[in-house]
């Protein structure tokens, strides 16, 4: 099995401060970290989705999630034919035990029914602790179940970095808030704008977003391309999130060398840009956790219209069910999670 290895970088406000430009690293995130630092959730999936999120040691006894020195995998289970009457198949979900606003590299699990996410949020006051998508392949506009859910940033509400289903390119980024939080039309940003209104409770949760202008930024192009870096920085004024490949020669040298001190003035037009023109960021948002999640189906992979556009057959839970070796390509492959205050 093939897989590709990529970085993420994360730049969070613990003290809040405007026009922040240069930070420095507070947390490194690699290998054991991800097992001493973070927490194994053995929960019911939120979202809905065909599987079972088992705990620490469950995931490592099935090799669900295994560390190296330098990498996290973190896979669902992908040899167990199921029944209708099983809870769904295992996965894994962490979460951050300290609270960031963050920037992230990571492998795209890939293939027909997975949601894999990577995201900040407080998932026990969500959506008033803010969600911040930063990868999320979902159709510009959105449908009634294309929502991005889950973040990686330091929001009252939810901040998405990366989150998609079944495969379908390119990354959207996100914003999820619980009150009123509009964007502008037209924004200094690369990507590409869609809805404007980031409150969760309009236009069935799709929040204010951008999509990414290159395909790679998602699923098996991201892969193919050998993975990259995504960055997200919040201050009291915007939110930034900026992505590379990995072998771009406009990456900057303080985001490929994991440089202990970071410039964010000299990354060039972010891919996304959230100002707070008519959105009081220090208002929607607050201190979240970083999580990685891989759902099955469920509210958003599993609709039966998303479903079937992606090129998948049957219906998404008898997919999940009756062909566990269709997830052997369905994991996290994370280099590491830089986080700078």
């Amino acid at each position: 099995m093939w897989s590709a290895l990529t970085s993420l970088l994360i730049t969070s406000t613990l003290a809040l401060r405007a026009l922040a430009e240069t930070w420095s690293i507070d947390a490194t995130y690699i290998g054991q970290d991800f097992l001493n630092a973070w927490s194994f959730e053995n929960i019911t999936d939120p979202t809905g989705g065909r599987v079972t999120y088992v705990d620490q040691a469950t995931a490592l006894a099935d090799n669900l999630t295994y560390v190296t020195d330098d990498t996290l995998i973190m896979r669902c289970d992908y040899t167990t034919v199921l029944t209708s009457d099983d809870p769904g198949r295992n996965s894994v979900r962490i979460k951050s035990n300290a609270q960031y606003n963050y920037h992230v590299t990571v492998h795209m699990p890939q293939g027909c029914a997975t949601w894999p996410a990577a995201w900040e949020t407080n998932d026990s006051d969500w959506p008033t602790a803010g969600e911040v998508d930063v990868v999320s392949a979902r159709v510009l506009h959105g449908t009634p179940y294309a929502t991005n859910k889950y973040t990686l940033s330091n929001l009252l509400d939810d901040a998405m970095l990366i989150e998609g289903v079944n495969s379908v390119t390119p990354n959207t980024i996100s914003l999820h808030v619980g009150s009123t939080c509009a964007m502008p039309d037209s924004l200094n940003e690369t990507g590409t704008p869609g809805s404007t209104d980031c409150d969760t409770y309009t236009d069935n949760n799709s929040g204010c977003s951008v999509q990414n202008p290159t395909d790679n930024s998602f699923g098996p192009d991201f892969n193919e391309a050998g993975g990259g870096w995504y960055a997200m920085e919040r201050t009291a004024d915007w939110v930034n999130v900026w992505f590379w490949t990995r072998d771009a020669t406009d990456v900057p040298s303080d985001v490929s060398s994991g440089a202990d001190s970071i410039d964010t003035s000299n990354w060039g037009t972010p891919i996304a840009y959230f100002p707070n023109t008519d959105c009081d960021i220090d208002s929607v948002f607050a201190a979240n956790n970083i999580i990685f999640d891989l759902t099955l189906c469920g509210d958003w992979a599993g609709v039966a219209s998303i479903y079937e556009a992606a090129g998948c057959s049957g219906t998404c839970d008898d997919f999940v069910n009756e062909n566990p070796s269709a997830f052997s390509e369905a994991y996290w492959d994370v280099a590491s999670v830089l986080v700078y205050t």
